[in-house]
């Protein structure tokens, strides 16, 4: 089989496949294409490609004669469209968000894998392009509210007196609220850090933390890591617990999601406006609508000396790392499907290979993207 790498479109600095992934996989036989300048700006230079085993291919050739194609962002109509029927297209689709795309994928007899889709289990660690992604959020969501911060973030004590700690609250201990976590408490911040879900409480603590607590929050133990809907009770008792935290932090780092639903309101218009001007807010829920009343994504606007950064695209701002452990996650999920002698050959009764799998056959399989639009499905 061909398997060709699509260089994304401007915005996205990531690519979908490294150098050291590619010559792993032409030495399962695979033949690899790449398309000129796709890893440039995550700085891996078309020449390392080519001594990987890579050919080199213009976006015309790739799309019109390799069998599967892999590029991290959705496609838009003007790729999809020069496709012949039958392609394998893989990358991280958001089909929650999106199911009308993939229903268009779907009646152009593609084959769809979204690996955010991917079941969230023991085994399929190692292909949780969402985990390895949120690590560097969370990371680098840090490093972005120590720059725009107007004061210090450690203790500093000094000739002409002394300075307080920074205090941090985050909302959400998934995977990119312990980096943050851990990032903060490393800049020498008092972290405070609220999660509907008691089971991250020791978690969060064993990072010296403190663990805001709220009493009756729905069970969220099955949700792979996301926010769940919670009461109207306790999404009072919550906004309240948050924006008492929130007007003695300086950092607010949010990161709470539901699939395929809006981001959940954390902090309101309210309590952004009774945090102390200079504070900084990073959403990182930003791309499906925020945690705040008042985020723009991609943006960044000061609301009554309140700085709020909308940016769910953070690990792009780390390209090369990004890249690399996307790459893996990649290359260990194409594992389950292609065989010894490089051919294409899925197990679709592979709970993962299923779970990815969101169109197939001329139509979408996902059942939950079916929900979504049952009229059109």
């Amino acid at each position: 089989m061909i398997l060709a790498v699509l260089k994304e479109k401007t915005g996205e600095n990531r690519v979908s496949l490294v150098p050291e992934v590619v010559k792993q996989l032409v030495q399962q036989q695979v033949e690899v294409w790449v398309e000129e300048s796709a890893g440039m700006a995550a700085f891996y230079p078309d020449g390392l490609y080519r001594e990987a085993g890579a050919a080199l291919k213009s976006r015309g050739e790739i799309l019109k004669g390799a069998d599967a194609l892999l590029s991290i962002r959705p496609p838009d109509a003007a790729d999809y469209e020069q496709a012949a029927p039958g392609k394998i297209w893989a990358g991280v689709y958001q089909p929650l968000y999106n199911p009308g795309l993939m229903q268009q994928l779907a009646a152009r007899q593609f084959t769809v894998f979204s690996l955010d889709s991917i079941p969230r289990t023991t085994r399929a660690q190692s292909m949780d392009v969402l985990s390895s992604q949120a690590n560097i959020a969370g990371y680098k969501a840090v490093l972005l509210a120590a720059y725009t911060y107007g004061r210090y973030f450690p203790m500093f004590m000094t000739a002409a007196g002394s300075i307080p700690p920074a205090k941090v609250l985050i909302l959400g201990a998934g995977v990119a609220g312990l980096q943050a976590i851990a990032t903060a408490r490393r800049l020498g911040a008092v972290v405070e850090v609220f999660d509907t879900r008691p089971a991250v409480k020791e978690e969060v603590m064993s990072l010296g933390a403190k663990f805001v607590e709220v009493e009756g929050a729905a069970d969220a133990s099955k949700a792979g890591g996301y926010a769940v809907e919670q009461s109207e009770e306790f999404k009072r008792k919550q906004e309240a617990r948050i924006a008492e935290s929130a007007a003695k932090a300086d950092i607010v780092i949010t990161t709470a999601q539901i699939p395929g639903k809006p981001a959940p309101i954390l902090l309101s218009t309210a309590a952004v406006e009774a945090m102390r001007p200079g504070s900084v807010i990073i959403d990182l829920a930003a791309a499906t609508g925020g945690n705040t009343a008042l985020t723009k994504n991609g943006e960044t606007i000061l609301h009554q000396g309140v700085t709020i950064i909308g940016n769910s695209d953070l690990a792009g701002t780390a390209p090369a790392d990004a890249s690399k452990l996307y790459a893996k996650n990649m290359h260990n999920f194409l594992k389950l499907s292609i065989g010894k002698e490089g051919q294409w050959q899925p197990d679709y009764a592979d709970d993962i290979v299923q779970g990815a799998c969101i169109a197939r056959d001329g139509q979408v399989t996902n059942e939950r993207v079916k929900q979504l639009q049952p009229a059109a499905l």
